[in-house]
């Protein structure tokens, strides 16, 4: 992924209106993400533990998108797999993320939802940069650019599932 800007991550969210995107919390460490490594930029919000927001590309232009997820969290001696990387984690590591739809059909109240990393890594996961906390992930057949394929392939349906 390219690196972005604050102006360019506000002006791609598609699930929230103008004033919301320009009150999020953007990251303070943009210059520091590991672009390079990243497929989406992914983030939660230090002010509302229950929002994470993320970023990713869709037909050549950026799409932002707001999520919620419960602040409750499991036991630590369950386990969840994230359905974008697959990547297993303890406890709170995976949460049902839920996105309002974009258009007439969010204002309605509809959402999507899709089990994913708490923390949003799942480019790092896959790539191996980042190991989960007493998670794992599983020996695999697929080649790495395989695995980075399948990931952004779970987050394009996820995605295009907002547009229904």
């Amino acid at each position: 992924m390219r690196p972005l800007t604050e102006q360019e991550i506000r002006d791609s969210f598609i699930n929230c209106s103008k004033g919301e995107a320009k009150r999020l919390a953007v990251p303070r460490d943009l210059d520091e993400r590991p672009w390079d490594d990243l497929d989406f930029l992914g983030w939660r919000d230090p002010g509302a533990p229950d929002r994470s927001y993320l970023v990713t590309e869709r037909q050549g232009r950026h799409v932002g998108v707001t999520l919620r997820f419960p602040a409750s969290q499991r036991g630590f001696l369950h386990r969840s797999m994230c359905s974008l990387c697959l990547t297993t984690h303890p406890g709170g590591g995976v949460s049902l993320m839920t996105a309002r739809k974009a258009g007439a059909a969010g204002r309605e109240g509809n959402s999507v939802g899709l089990y994913m990393c708490t923390d949003l890594a799942c480019s790092l996961y896959v790539r191996g940069k980042k190991v989960p906390e007493s998670g794992g992930r599983f020996e695999e057949s697929l080649t790495l650019e395989e695995q980075i394929a399948r990931t952004a392939g779970n987050l394009a349906a996820f995605v295009e599932k907002l547009y229904d």
